[in-house]
């Protein structure tokens, strides 16, 4: 079976720093895993060496992809997978149907020559400037808690929270608590019983990767997490996300899956909401009850920029993160959104996190660094 590695806190033990026993390893408690994967430039796949530094920077299979030239750039078209009636989750379409239009590279682009990760796939925007790229081949594939990004979607669309807000009073029952102590997941601690606010729920969720609380949350909001699922499929439908199936909360099952250009199409949707950035920017929390501080696994936080997103790591997903920086451009701050799958996938939580981590961290450094002179440079250049 699968582990999820995120952090792990049973209910009394130490919610600190650690590795994440199935979905995360990032920081926090639980296994977890960030381990240097090689990022250059140049990368051969498919027999092909793909330059990521001029508008086509899609190197998706021939048969799964065709280029077509457009207003604004090039981009991919292609589709597939998406939930059937109701929300029922369908297997991911073939990667040979064609996909939907990406976002049309935005013209900065041709500037930059940027380090992207030497496997798996990836893709980066920014606010108010678009697409900076997506490398990779573009099939579905497991995420592992980054799928919680979308559990705490649904969450807030039900049940939205004003900024600073605690939201509902939530009472944990005695399934959450006692897959506290889970061995082969991360989790966080609650007691059976005690009464949560929503916002805590949701940091107890995305900030240690507490599979158990997902499954609170979608027992409170559909009743079962079968009915919430469908939910998620739903809510990834109209997001646009054809090549993504939800078929857990937490990230656990191997069998969701979805690509880096989907997830990015979510995280610029859930980025609008203010309260979800207040939780995906929190450090440390304490857990009410345990007397435990739980800390955040995207050890990026604060650093360079860095206001969250989400990390997940698995053995068979590998690392992945979905990850939120800003930075002055002309004077206005811009938010630059990214996400790096399937990273030292097949190894170990800890080499997967590690590799995910320092892979997304080279590609944060080189667009703050090179994105303000490029855009003066393009508009210098259009004049």
């Amino acid at each position: 079976m699968s582990v999820d590695h995120s952090n792990r806190s049973g209910a009394g033990a130490g919610a600190g720093a650690g590795a994440d026993t199935g979905t995360d390893i990032d920081s926090g408690t639980g296994s977890r895993s960030d381990s240097g994967a090689g990022v250059r430039p140049v990368v051969a796949r498919f027999g092909l060496r793909f330059r990521f530094r001029r508008s086509v920077l899609v190197p998706l299979s021939a048969a799964a992809v065709v280029l077509v030239t457009g207003t604004g750039g090039w981009y991919a078209a292609g589709g597939g997978g998406q939930p059937g009636p109701g929300g029922t989750p369908l297997a991911p379409a073939d990667p040979t149907t064609p996909l939907a239009p990406l976002t049309p590279l935005a013209p900065v682009a041709k500037e930059m020559d940027l380090p992207w990760p030497a496997e798996g796939q990836s893709s980066v925007e920014v606010e108010g400037i678009g697409s900076l790229g997506a490398v990779g081949e573009q099939t579905p594939v497991p995420i592992a808690s980054v799928t919680k990004v979308m559990t705490a979607y649904v969450i807030l669309k039900n049940h939205p929270l004003r900024p600073g807000a605690a939201g509902a009073k939530i009472v944990a029952d005695q399934r959450a608590a006692d897959e506290s102590f889970s061995t082969v997941e991360t989790t966080a601690p609650v007691l059976a019983g005690r009464e949560y606010t929503q916002r805590r729920l949701l940091e107890l969720m995305m900030l240690p990767s507490g599979n158990n609380v997902a499954r609170l949350l979608a027992r409170w909001d559909a009743g079962g997490q079968k009915k919430f699922v469908g939910k998620m499929n739903e809510a990834a439908a109209a997001l646009g996300m054809n090549r993504t199936v939800y078929t857990g909360v937490s990230g656990m099952e191997a069998s969701t899956k979805s690509t880096a250009v989907d997830q990015l199409k979510l995280a610029r949707a859930v980025m609008k909401d203010p309260a979800f950035r207040q939780v995906v920017a929190t450090r440390a929390v304490t857990a009410p009850g345990a007397g435990t501080e739980i800390r955040n696994t995207n050890r990026l936080l604060g650093r360079d920029g860095v206001i969250g997103l989400k990390t997940g790591t698995t053995t068979p997903a590998g690392g992945n993160f979905m990850w939120a920086a800003t930075q002055k451009i002309a004077g206005t701050s811009r938010l630059i959104l990214g996400v790096v799958l399937r990273q030292r996938a097949g190894t170990s939580p800890v080499e997967g996190s590690t590799a995910v981590r320092e892979a997304s961290h080279a590609l944060i450094t080189a667009i703050r660094a090179d994105l303000p002179d490029a855009v003066a440079r393009h508009a210098a250049r259009e004049k």
